[in-house]
């Protein structure tokens, strides 16, 4: 089991690393000291299971958890933490467990019996063939102008920043408080998920771009699109495979 293990402190981190090792079956594919730094890591390594810390500077594990229970097929979550007080909380994001520190090995392994990851075979069937429409022909938006509404046939992205997202489309940009995957499962098969904060439209698809130097991350060029978006490790192949499609379709 692919594990990753979140908390602002180092001390912390390497004690359940250390306790980890006693559990074989257990692979800890990575470590990540705040929220933001996590999502980043999850989204690359794609674990079967996090432990998370609550209390953190910036974005906290709470906030964490939330952002990945919207992913179709999220990794078990085992709180870890110093505050009992957090324990309601942390159940209303559907955590699989809860450990106060310092975690005891029999506190342990009792939560990660707990830890099933649901399996990909049952996930929800029915997908939109590439002719389809999608189910929702706009997005509504309040402006200083008032609502307005965008067509899906103007909708360029969808980039997500925490409570809001962006919407840009071919007249400027509107931010609305839908999630992505609201947004994903309502416009397929129109819209790609290449990031777990980007949707992008893929008619305006240009071209899949590798960064220069050091930098080997991914970027997607859009049409009428100012900036390259991210493509994440675990969407790149995917990516990839509409790119070449739609290049023998032509």
């Amino acid at each position: 089991m692919r594990v990753v293990i979140v908390d602002d402190e180092p001390l912390a981190r390497e004690r359940l690393r250390r306790l980890l090792t006693e559990f074989p079956g257990y692979d800890v594919v990575g470590e990540a000291g705040d929220g933001e730094a996590a999502l980043e890591l999850i989204d690359e390594e794609q674990p079967d299971l996090v432990f998370l810390d609550i209390r953190m500077g910036g974005m906290d594990g709470l906030q964490v958890a939330r952002q990945l229970s919207e992913e179709d097929v999220p990794p078990a979550v085992i709180f870890t933490t110093a505050y009992a007080e957090h324990a309601l909380s942390a159940f209303d994001t559907a955590a699989t467990a809860y450990l106060l520190k310092p975690i005891r090995k029999e506190k342990l392994l009792d939560a990660m019996v707990k830890v099933r990851r649901p399996s990909r075979a049952q996930r929800p069937g029915g997908e939109a063939k590439p002719g389809d429409r999608p189910k929702r022909e706009f997005v509504l938006a309040t402006t200083r102008d008032g609502l307005i509404r965008v067509p899906a046939d103007d909708i360029v992205y969808f980039l997500a920043d925490q409570k809001y997202t962006t919407v840009h489309h071919l007249h400027g940009e509107v931010l609305i408080e839908e999630s992505l995957k609201t947004l994903e499962h309502d416009f397929e098969p129109w819209f790609l998920r290449v990031h777990r904060k980007a949707l992008v439209a893929t008619r305006f698809i240009q071209a899949l771009e590798r960064g220069r130097g050091e930098d080997e991350h991914h970027w997607l060029r859009l049409r009428h699109a100012h900036k390259l978006l991210p493509v994440s490790r675990r969407r790149l192949a995917e990516v990839r495979r509409f790119i070449t499609e739609s290049s023998h379709g032509e």
